[in-house]
């Protein structure tokens, strides 16, 4: 089996050209959009594809230029670190990687897909508060 090689040089040139994108999405919380993340590093998730995209659930807007945001990923994880999510309209199913979370340009937006449910962005919340929480021992 070939070892996966990051495509650094690549998400390098993708990122020059999202910095000199004019902003001209509306978002708000508990929206999914697929969203640029890049090539990071270590064990840090990747996009995809040539965007090196991935979808992104919305927790909070800051302002019309960042947010706060959870990547999401199709496989089916569990864990401390995982939530399950439902998108709106039975368009599917995601899992939140709780302990990816962080803040994003809103440059990096690509094109909405969706919503998760209210029930779901509360338990998500409540499992973000409570992921927070258990390191202040």
């Amino acid at each position: 089996m070939e070892k996966y090689k990051k495509d650094f040089d690549g998400w390098n040139e993708e990122k020059k050209k999202i910095n000199e994108k004019e902003i001209s999405f509306y978002y708000h919380e508990r929206e999914i959009w697929w969203s640029s993340i890049g090539v990071n590093i270590g064990s840090e998730m990747d996009g995809k594809n040539s965007n090196y995209e991935r979808p992104v659930l919305i927790l909070k807007k800051i302002n019309r230029n960042q947010f706060l945001g959870v990547p999401l990923t199709s496989k089916e994880k569990n864990g401390d670190f995982y939530v399950r999510v439902e998108y709106s309209d039975n368009k599917g199913m995601g899992t939140a990687n709780i302990s990816q979370m962080r803040v994003f340009s809103s440059k990096r937006l690509l094109r909405k897909i969706g919503f998760i449910k209210k029930d779901d962005f509360f338990l998500l919340r409540t499992a973000i508060f409570s992921f927070l929480s258990e390191n202040e021992r």
